[in-house]
């Protein structure tokens, strides 16, 4: 076992953590999605490039919609965690935002169940808390809550969440943005929880990852830097032109 891994996995070697969340310890989630506008949108190339993680020693998928979900656990045996956007009219795109969504989520193949708990507002009015115990209590997987905040962290663990993740950090009023990831909520949330904490969020770079496990965090996600073609791209492209 790698140092990142055995740091990971001794800091909750006493802990119970649901399965297949110990598999994460420490390691890369590969976030396998595409929107429409991508040239790779769809089940048919979403497996292959899940399938490149795995060999790339990826310990989990991040995958979006049941469509896909389905088609890379055909590809892959890795856990993967699922969750599917939803534009939810009057309050724009939001993760896995209802049961219903989560439930075929679950019968796609999910492993862990991906949920926006942030504090914006719901459509049905529910709060986090309702969300997490319904989702968790219907499907019987753990549930992974998108926060953006220290506070909606902590709110999400409180909840009853098996794992918190930053990835809605910088995409909500109130999470300021930046160009790279924020490793100061890492840095911040990860030693006041009780639960692991996913490091997501616009990870570019080994050493950012790295830096994202060293501050406490127990896996970390990279997207856009592994499966954009057109995004890693476009940064050789715009790093030459300042020649």
């Amino acid at each position: 076992m790698d140092g990142a891994r055995l740091a990971a996995s001794a800091r909750w070697s006493g802990s119970a953590l649901a399965e297949p969340i110990p598999l994460l310890a420490g390691g890369v989630i590969v976030s396998c999605q595409a929107g429409p506008e991508d040239p790779l949108f769809g089940p048919t190339l979403m497996p292959a490039m899940a399938r490149a993680a795995a060999k790339g020693g990826a310990v989990a998928i991040r995958a979006n919609g049941p469509g896909d979900i389905a088609a890379i656990r055909a590809a892959v045996s890795l856990p993967i965690i699922g969750l599917w956007k939803v534009d939810v009219p009057g309050l724009g795109v939001r993760i896995t935002p209802n049961v219903e969504h989560a439930r075929a989520v679950a019968a796609a193949g999910t492993s862990i169940i991906a949920l926006d708990a942030t504090a914006r507002a719901r459509s049905d009015g529910s709060s986090v808390a309702d969300l997490i115990a319904r989702v968790r209590g219907e499907t019987g997987l753990p549930v992974l809550a998108d926060v953006s905040t220290v506070d909606e962290g902590l709110a999400a663990q409180d909840s009853g969440a098996d794992l918190i993740a930053t990835t809605l950090a910088g995409y909500t009023d109130g999470a300021p943005s930046s160009a790279g990831p924020d490793l100061q909520l890492v840095a911040e949330l990860a030693p006041r929880l009780h639960v692991p904490l996913i490091a997501e969020g616009r990870i570019a770079t080994p050493d950012e990852a790295a830096r994202a496990i060293a501050l406490g965090a127990y896996a970390v996600v990279v997207g856009h830097a592994i499966t954009r073609p057109e995004w890693i791209t476009a940064r050789f492209v715009a790093a030459l032109k300042t020649l």
